[in-house]
C-alpha cells in the first residue's frame, strides 16, 4: 500500500519551489536534491516492506487486526509528537478531519484485504489507479487520455487479459483502496488548509484508529495484545506510517512537489520487490510489464499536469 502523503500545510513555501535569496545555484541544487530524493525512496521502501511484514502478520492477527494495530500505534506516536490543539476549531474543521480519518481507515483496511488475496505488486498497481484517475480528471487535458489508456492496458495485462490470474475479490479490494486513496488526497489537502503543521494528520489517525478498533477486536480479540503480535504490529506501524511520514516531511522541505509525486509512482515496483524478497511472491514477465505501464502512465500524467502549471504561471 501505498503510503498516504503528509498533510500539505506544513512545507508549502518550500514545496512550491521558492528560490533562496542570493539567486539560483544550479550545481548545488542538483547535488542537494540527492538528499531529499533519497529520503523519499527510503520512505517508499519503508512503506512497502512494512506492508510485506503486515502480510506475514495476517495469519496471526487477521487483516483487520493488522490494520487496527498499525493505525493505533501510529496514532499514539503522532499524537504524542504533534500534540495537536483540540480547542478553537470550527464544526467544519472537525467534519473535514473526521472524513479524512474515515478515508484513511478505509484505504488501509481495503488495501490489506487485497494484500491478503493477491501479491503486493499487483495490489499496489491496481491501487495507484485511484490517484492516477484523480490526476487525469482534475487536469482535463486530452493528452491525459493517453496516460489513462496506458494504465488500463497495464491493468489488462496484469489480469492476464481477463483477470483470470488474480483473485477477483482481491482485485476489487485493491481498486476500492485506490478510490479511497484518491479521497484521502483530496481531504488531506483540505485538512492541511484547516490545521497547522501535521495536527490534522495526527487527529485523523486517531479517528481512523478508533473506527477500526472494534473491527480488530471482533476479528482477533486478545490476539492483538499478545507480545509477539503487538511487537510485530508496532513494527508495521513504524515502517508503514511513522517512519515514511517523517522522511517525506523532511524531503518536502527541499524537494518540489512534482518530483515528489513522480517518485511516488514508483511504489508498485517497490512493492513487487518487497513481495519477492520477503514473501517470495515472484512476478511473471507479463505482470512486470503491466506494472511498468502503470508506472509510466502515472509519471506521464504528473508531468503533463506540471507542464500545464508552468505554462499557466505568470512570468517572474
Amino acid at each position: 500500500m501505498s503510503t498516504p502523503s503528509p498533510a500539505p500545510g506544513t512545507p508549502t513555501a518550500v514545496v512550491d519551489g521558492a528560490v533562496p535569496s542570493g539567486g539560483p545555484q544550479p550545481a548545488a541544487g542538483r547535488r542537494g536534491s540527492l538528499g531529499p530524493v533519497g529520503l523519499v525512496l527510503a520512505g517508499g521502501l519503508s512503506v512497502q516492506f512494512g506492508a510485506a511484514l503486515a502480510v506475514g502478520l495476517m495469519p496471526r492477527a487477521g487483516a483487520l487486526g493488522v490494520v487496527t494495530l498499525r493505525l493505533a500505534v501510529a496514532a499514539v506516536v503522532m499524537l504524542l509528537v504533534c500534540r495537536p490543539r483540540l480547542r478553537g476549531h470550527s464544526r467544519a474543521d472537525w467534519g473535514t478531519v473526521v472524513v479524512f480519518g474515515i478515508a484513511m481507515a478505509a484505504m488501509n483496511g481495503l488495501f490489506y484485504q487485497a494484500a491478503a488475496r493477491i501479491p503486493l505488486g499487483p495490489a499496489v498497481t491496481l491501487e495507484v489507479l485511484g490517484p492516477l484517475a484523480l490526476s487525469v480528471f482534475a487536469s482535463r487535458r486530452a493528452l491525459n487520455l493517453v496516460w489513462a489508456a496506458l494504465a488500463l492496458a497495464g491493468v489488462f495485462l496484469l489480469g492476464g487479459g481477463g483477470f483470470d490470474t488474480l483473485d477477483p475479490v482481491g482485485a476489487a479490494f485493491a481498486l476500492a483502496a485506490g478510490a479511497m486513496w484518491a479521497a484521502y488526497i483530496m481531504f488531506s489537502a483540505r485538512t492541511g488548509r484547516r490545521f497547522p503543521q501535521a495536527d490534522g494528520l495526527a487527529l485523523a489517525m486517531g479517528v481512523g484508529a478508533l473506527l477500526f478498533l472494534p473491527l480488530g477486536i471482533a476479528e482477533s480479540g486478545t490476539k492483538l495484545i499478545e507480545p509477539a503480535t503487538l511487537g510485530l504490529g508496532a513494527g508495521v506501524a513504524l515502517l508503514s506510517s511513522v517512519l515514511p511520514y517523517t522522511l517525506e516531511l523532511l524531503a518536502l522541505r527541499r524537494l518540489p512537489a512534482p518530483t515528489f509525486a513522480i517518485l511516488m509512482s514508483l511504489e508498485p515496483a517497490i512493492a513487487a520487490t518487497a513481495g519477492f524478497l520477503i514473501l517470495d511472491q515472484a512476478l511473471t514477465a507479463t505482470q512486470s510489464a503491466a506494472i511498468a505501464l502503470v508506472i509510466a502512465a502515472s509519471m506521464g500524467a504528473v508531468r503533463t499536469q506540471v507542464g500545464r502549471r508552468r505554462n499557466a504561471a505568470p512570468p517572474q
